[in-house]
């Protein structure tokens, strides 16, 4: 991928993504085949601040957690009401580095 795409990609999707692995995201880009690029473009990142305002306000029955992929811990939360309302809260500080981990999960499948 050329780097005005890569810098393009990162403009619009660098907050979704963890601050310290940017560097990583732009050289597995620059390096990328011509061939994925459409695919990474039409890439679905979840938005860390949509899913905070879920956890915030749904987090109780797991819905923030089904959100981004995470099926397992959403059914957990949701049959403890969110760990009796504990893991609710302490997924109010942990769902947003979750969400841009899985975000740089994503694009690495896609990006070899």
């Amino acid at each position: 991928m050329d780097a005005n795409k890569v810098d393009q990609f990162l403009m619009i999707h660098g907050s979704k993504f963890p601050i310290e692995s940017i560097p990583v995201v732009r050289e597995r880009l620059e390096h990328a085949d011509t061939t994925n690029t459409a695919i990474v473009m039409s890439l679905d990142f979840k938005d860390p601040t949509i899913t905070l305002i879920l956890s915030i306000f749904l987090g109780g029955l797991g819905i923030d957690r089904f959100f981004i992929g995470d099926i397992g811990l959403g059914i957990g939360k949701l049959l403890t009401g969110g760990g009796c309302g504990i893991w609710t809260i302490i997924d109010w500080f942990l769902i947003m580095p979750a969400v841009r981990k899985k975000n740089l999960q994503k694009l690495v499948m896609y990006v070899h």
